[in-house]
C-alpha cells in the first residue's frame, strides 16, 4: 500500500515537471523560428528592391556599386559543392571505420575526441591553416581548390558525427541477419547497413553545404579575392563568393552607403542560395525514406 501511494503522488509530480520542460522546448522553438522570420523579413525588406535580372546575371562595376553578382553566385557554388565532393565520401569512409570496423579502446576515443574538438575550432584558425598548408606549402595559390579543400577539411567534423549517429540507428539484426545469409562484412555495409543510413548520411551533407556556403573567414585567405570580373575557368583560379562580397561591401568598399541596398540584396541572395541546396537534399532524403 505504501509503495502504491508513494507512486500515486510521485505521477502529478512528474507530469508536472514534463509540462514544464515541454513548455521551455516549445518556447525555445518559437523563440528560434521568430528569431529566423525576424532576420529574413528585415533582409527582404532592405535588400528586394536590389534584385533584378542585372543583379543576378552581371559582374560587379564602377567601384562596385552598380552592375550584379554572378561572378559571387558561381564563386558561391564552386566552393561549397567542391568542398562537399571533397568531405563527403572522405567522412563516410571515416564514419564506417570507426563504427563498424574499429575496436572499441582508447584509440578510437581519441579519434573521437580530436573529431569533437575540430567541430569547435572556429572557422578562421581553418582558414590560417589552408593558407599555411595549401595556398603557401603546396603551393596552390589563392584558387578555388584551396579554398574547396579548407572548407572540406572544417566540415569534416559535421559529417563524421552525423554519419556516425545515422549507422548507430542501423539496428543490429540488419547485419546479423546479413552475415547469416554468407554476405561478407563490407557487403553487408554497402548493401543493407548504408542504403539504411542514407537518410542520416544526407543530414550531414545538409548540414555541411549550409556551413561550408556561409563560411567568410576560411576563403578569404585561400580563395576568394576583392574583385575579378571573369568567370573561373579552371581550379586554380580565385573567385570571388558571396559571404566575402558582402564583407567586402559593408567594410572595405569605397562608398559603403552608396552600397546598402547591394549588401541586403547579396545577403538576401546568399539566404536563398543556402536554403535552396537544402531543400533540393531533404528532397532528396524525403524521397529516400518513402522508397524504404
Amino acid at each position: 500500500m505504501n509503495r502504491i501511494n508513494q507512486s500515486n503522488r510521485v505521477q502529478p509530480r512528474r507530469k508536472v515537471i514534463q509540462g514544464v520542460m515541454f513548455g521551455l522546448f516549445r518556447v525555445s522553438a518559437a523563440i528560434n523560428g521568430a528569431a529566423l522570420v525576424l532576420v529574413i523579413y528585415f533582409l527582404v525588406a532592405r535588400g528586394w528592391r536590389a534584385i533584378n535580372w542585372t543583379f543576378l546575371t552581371q559582374a560587379p562595376m564602377d567601384s562596385m556599386t552598380k552592375g550584379g553578382i554572378l561572378p559571387c553566385i558561381i564563386g558561391t557554388l564552386c566552393l561549397s559543392l567542391g568542398a562537399i565532393l571533397i568531405a563527403l565520401p572522405i567522412g563516410v569512409s571515416s564514419a564506417i571505420y570507426l563504427n563498424e570496423y574499429a575496436r572499441p579502446g582508447r584509440i578510437v576515443r581519441l579519434i573521437r575526441l580530436g573529431i569533437n574538438n575540430l567541430a569547435g575550432v572556429p572557422s578562421v584558425v581553418f582558414g590560417l591553416f589552408g593558407l599555411a598548408f595549401f595556398v603557401v606549402y603546396l603551393r596552390m595559390g589563392v584558387s578555388i581548390l584551396a579554398g574547396a579543400l579548407t572548407l572540406g577539411a572544417m566540415t569534416l567534423p559535421v559529417i563524421i558525427g552525423a554519419t556516425e549517429e545515422a549507422l548507430r540507428a542501423v539496428p543490429d539484426t540488419y547485419r546479423e541477419a546479413s552475415l547469416g545469409l554468407g554476405a561478407t562484412q563490407w557487403q553487408t555495409i554497402y548493401r543493407v547497413v548504408l542504403p539504411t543510413a542514407l537518410p542520416g548520411i544526407l543530414t550531414g551533407a545538409i548540414l555541411g553545404i549550409s556551413r561550408a556556403a556561409g563560411e567568410t573567414a576560411p576563403i578569404m585567405f585561400t580563395a576568394a579575392v576583392f574583385f575579378t570580373p571573369s568567370l573561373p575557368t579552371s581550379i586554380f583560379d580565385e573567385i570571388m563568393a558571396l559571404p566575402y562580397h558582402i564583407y567586402v561591401l559593408a567594410t572595405a568598399g569605397t562608398e559603403i552607403e552608396a552600397t546598402r541596398p547591394l549588401q541586403y540584396g547579396t545577403a538576401l541572395v546568399l539566404i536563398v542560395l543556402v536554403l535552396g541546396l537544402n531543400l533540393i537534399a531533404i528532397l532528396y532524403r524525403s524521397r529516400l525514406r518513402k522508397r524504404r
